[in-house]
C-alpha cells in the first residue's frame, strides 16, 4: 500500500458482519488475526462479536479520514495469549478498544504496549458504568484515555488527533472537519 491509501475497512465489515439491509450482526464475524499490519495506523480491538455493531462507528469515522485501520475481535479474558501476541506484532500507532462488564480488554493491550490505548465501556449492563468505572480507574503507569460509554466515534476523533500530532495530512483533514462542524 502506498502512502495516501487505505483499507475502507467498514465497508468490508459491514459486508463480513451484516447481510445487506440488516441491522443484525450475524454469527460469522472474522475472528483471526491478520498479519498485514504494515500500514495500520489504528488497530480497533473488540472482546467478543456482540461489540460489533459499536465498532463500525469507530470505523466509519476513520474512514471518513482516510486513516487506515483494522478490526480485530479478541477476548482478553478468554485468549490473552494471542492477545499480548497480536498487540506486540501489530504496527498499530494507536489502539481503540471497546470492551463491556469488566472491561479488562483496553488496560490488558495497554500492559503490552507504550503506543495510546482509548478505552470505550459499552453499555451492556448498569447503564455501562460498570464498564466505565473498570476502563478509568487503571494503576498509575499503564494509562487508557477513555471516553464515554459507547462512544466509539469520539474514541476514533481523539485517534485521529493524536496521528495529527505527526502527519500533517491527517491535521489537515481534521482542521477541515471542526471547520465543517463549526458550521452547522
Amino acid at each position: 500500500m502506498r502512502k495516501g491509501e487505505y483499507t475502507r475497512a467498514s465497508e468490508a465489515f459491514s459486508q463480513v458482519t451484516k447481510p445487506p439491509g440488516s441491522t443484525q450482526t450475524p454469527n460469522n464475524l472474522n475472528t483471526e488475526v491478520t498479519d498485514n499490519h504494515t500500514m495500520t495506523r489504528v488497530s480497533i480491538i473488540i472482546g467478543s462479536k456482540s461489540d460489533a455493531e459499536l465498532s463500525e462507528k469507530a470505523a466509519e469515522m476513520l474512514d471518513e479520514f482516510e486513516v487506515p485501520h483494522e478490526l480485530n475481535v479478541i477476548s482478553a479474558h478468554r485468549n490473552p495469549e494471542k492477545l499480548a501476541s497480536y498487540v506486540k506484532n501489530s504496527g498499530a500507532d494507536v489502539y481503540i478498544c471497546i470492551a463491556g462488564l469488566a472491561a479488562a480488554l483496553p488496560g490488558a493491550v495497554a500492559a503490552q504496549t507504550l503506543k495510546p490505548v482509548i478505552g470505550v465501556p459499552r453499555d451492556v449492563k448498569l447503564g455501562g458504568l460498570d464498564s466505565l468505572l473498570s476502563i478509568v480507574q487503571m494503576p498509575t503507569g499503564v494509562p487508557v484515555a477513555t471516553v464515554a460509554i459507547d462512544g466509539a466515534g469520539n474514541a476514533a476523533l481523539l485517534a485521529v488527533e493524536i496521528l495529527a500530532l505527526s502527519d500533517k495530512e491527517i491535521e489537515k483533514r481534521l482542521r477541515e472537519y471542526r471547520m465543517k462542524r463549526a458550521k452547522v
